[in-house]
C-alpha cells in the first residue's frame, strides 16, 4: 500500500512543473459533458476505493504499455486524472511524446473532481 503524501519532493515537483509547460490542463467543471475518454491513472487500490463515473482505469505504471491497445486513434480526446493532477500531467506529457494529439490533464485531479460534485462510483 502506498503512503499518502501531503507534500511532494522538490525533484518531483520540478519534473511535474516542466511537464506542465507542455501539456494542456482542463478544469473539473469542463468535464461535466466530456466528449472523449476519461482515464484514471491512479493505483489499483485508489481506483477500487472510488473513481469517476465513466472512467477507464489505466494506472500510471501500465499506461504507456497499454494505451495504443485501448485507444488506437491518436486523435481521440483523452482526459487523464490522478489524485491531485501531478501524475496525470506526467502521463499526458508521455502520451504526447507517443503521438497522441488531444490529451489533457485534469487540473487538481481526483480531489477537484469530487469538489466539483461530479459523478463518482464507489465499489
Amino acid at each position: 500500500m502506498s503512503i499518502p503524501h501531503k507534500t511532494h519532493s522538490p525533484g518531483f515537483v520540478a519534473l511535474v512543473n516542466e511537464a506542465k509547460t507542455r501539456v494542456s490542463e482542463i478544469a473539473a467543471e469542463d468535464c461535466r459533458n466530456i466528449d472523449g475518454l476519461l482515464i484514471d491513472t491512479r493505483e489499483d487500490h485508489e481506483w477500487s476505493d472510488a473513481h469517476a463515473a465513466g472512467a477507464t482505469h489505466l494506472s500510471r505504471g501500465i499506461l504507456e504499455r497499454d494505451i495504443e491497445t485501448v485507444v488506437p486513434n491518436k486523435a481521440t480526446k483523452i482526459v487523464l486524472y490522478c489524485g491531485g493532477g501531478y501524475r496525470s500531467a506526467l502521463a499526458a506529457d508521455s502520451l504526447a511524446k507517443m503521438g497522441y494529439t488531444n490529451v489533457w490533464s485534469l487540473a487538481g485531479g481526483w480531489r477537484a473532481w469530487q469538489e466539483a460534485g461530479l459523478p463518482v462510483v464507489k465499489d
